[in-house]
C-alpha cells in the first residue's frame, strides 16, 4: 500500500524510484501512467514540464522524456500520457509492460516550456496529437485554481477517437465559463456524426475560435510541421511572436541556451522581390509582402479570384521557378503544391518569382 502524503511530506527527488499506480487507455495508442513515491512524498513542478525514464528494455535501458499530463496542484502523484508511434522502443515496452506495483527510475521535473509562476493572463492554447498533454497539464492547473480562468483551448487530430482527453476537457468546460474549447479533425469516423472543425487548422479557423488571439500568450506543442503551421498563421496575422511559446516532441528544453531559433521565411516588406510574369512578357519589382495577385493586378493583368483568402482556390497558378512564402487555408491540395502550383492571392515573392500567367 502507497501511503498518502502527510502534510510534512517531504519534496520528491529523483533519489526515489517512482511506483505505477494506475493505467488509464486514452485513445487508440495512447495510455496514461500514473505514478506515486512509495514513500509519500509530494511532488513539485510547473504545469507543462516533463520528467524522464528510465525503462528497462530488452536490450538495456533507454531514457526517455514526457511531459507531465497531471496538475502540479494534486501533488500527491504524477501522470504522463504516451502515444505509441511507428518505431518506438521505450513507449512500447511501457504498453506492452509496464502495470501497477513496477518501479520506475526517474528523473527531473525540467523543462522551460510552463505557465508562469502567477498565471492570470489570457492563454490560447494549440495542440496537435500527442501534444496536448502539456496543454492538458495548464488547463487542469487553471482549473483547479478555483478561479474561472481565460482559456482559449485548441485541439487538432486526425479522427474524433484521436482526440486526447476530450471527455475530461468537457467536463471542465462544462463546470466554468473561462474555458473556450474548441477541435478540429482532419477526417470524421463512419457513422459516428461530428458538428466541430473538420481540415487543416487555418487562419479562418483561428479567428472563428478565438476572435482575440492577438491579446492571449500562446503555449503550442505537436509535431513540428504543424508548429511551424502554427507559427505561419500567427505571423501573418500580426501577432507579436515575443509572446509565443512551443514545445517540440524531439527534445524538451532543459535550458535557456538550448531554445531553438526558427528558420522559419519571414517576408519583409523592406526586401526586394520580383515576379516575372512570363506569358504576358511583364516583370514587376515589389516587396517580400506583396502577393502575387496584388502585384498582377496592379499591372493590369487578370487572375481570376474570389475569397482571396486562400480557401477557394480559384486563383490557383503555376508557378514556374523560385519560390514563395505561401499561408493558405485550405484552397489547394498538396498534390497541386508538389506539381508547382501555387494560390496567387496568399502567396508572396521570395526573390525571383516567374509565374505562368
Amino acid at each position: 500500500m502507497i501511503p498518502m502524503p502527510r502534510a510534512d511530506s517531504p519534496i520528491w527527488t529523483d533519489d526515489e524510484q517512482l511506483e505505477c499506480v494506475m493505467t488509464i487507455p486514452e485513445a487508440p495508442n495512447v495510455t496514461t501512467f500514473a505514478f506515486r513515491p512509495p514513500s509519500g512524498a509530494t511532488f513539485v513542478f510547473r504545469p507543462g514540464q516533463f520528467v524522464t525514464l528510465d525503462l528497462p528494455v530488452p536490450g538495456g535501458n533507454v531514457q526517455r522524456t514526457f511531459t507531465i499530463s497531471s496538475s502540479p496542484l494534486t501533488s500527491a502523484y504524477i501522470t504522463i500520457t504516451a502515444k505509441v508511434q511507428p518505431g518506438s522502443i521505450g513507449t512500447r515496452w511501457m504498453h506492452d509492460h509496464l502495470r501497477p506495483g513496477m518501479r520506475i527510475k526517474a528523473y527531473g521535473p525540467s523543462g522551460l516550456f510552463h505557465l508562469p509562476h502567477q498565471p492570470d493572463g489570457k492563454f490560447l492554447l494549440i495542440s496537435a496529437g500527442s501534444g496536448v498533454t502539456p496543454m492538458m497539464s495548464m488547463a487542469t492547473t487553471l482549473f483547479e485554481r478555483g478561479e474561472d480562468p481565460d482559456i482559449c483551448f485548441i485541439q487538432c487530430a486526425r479522427r474524433p477517437v484521436e482526440l486526447i482527453f476530450r471527455k475530461r476537457l468537457e467536463y471542465m468546460a462544462s463546470r466554468i465559463t473561462g474555458l473556450q474549447l474548441h477541435f478540429v479533425v482532419k477526417n470524421s469516423q463512419p457513422y459516428e456524426v461530428w458538428t466541430g472543425y473538420r481540415g487543416q487548422f487555418n487562419q479562418l479557423m483561428l479567428g472563428l475560435m478565438c476572435g482575440d488571439y492577438l491579446e492571449r500568450d500562446v503555449y503550442c506543442c505537436g509535431p513540428e510541421g504543424f508548429m511551424a503551421s502554427v507559427r505561419e498563421i500567427l505571423r501573418s496575422l500580426g501577432y507579436d511572436m515575443e509572446r509565443y511559446r512551443q514545445e517540440t516532441f524531439a527534445a524538451p528544453v532543459q535550458d535557456v541556451s538550448e531554445f531553438e531559433e526558427f528558420d522559419d521565411v519571414v517576408p519583409s516588406d523592406i526586401a526586394l522581390a520580383e515576379i516575372v510574369f512570363a506569358h504576358s512578357g511583364v516583370s514587376v519589382q515589389c516587396s517580400e509582402t506583396d502577393t502575387v495577385l496584388q502585384v498582377a493586378k496592379g499591372s493590369a493583368l487578370t487572375i481570376p479570384s474570389g475569397c482571396t483568402f486562400g480557401v477557394c482556390g480559384t486563383c490557383k497558378v503555376r508557378k514556374i521557378s523560385g519560390a514563395v512564402h505561401m499561408v493558405h487555408n485550405g484552397g489547394i491540395s498538396e498534390d497541386d503544391i508538389e506539381a508547382g502550383y501555387i494560390l496567387a492571392c496568399c502567396s508572396t515573392p521570395i526573390g525571383t518569382v516567374e509565374i505562368d500567367v
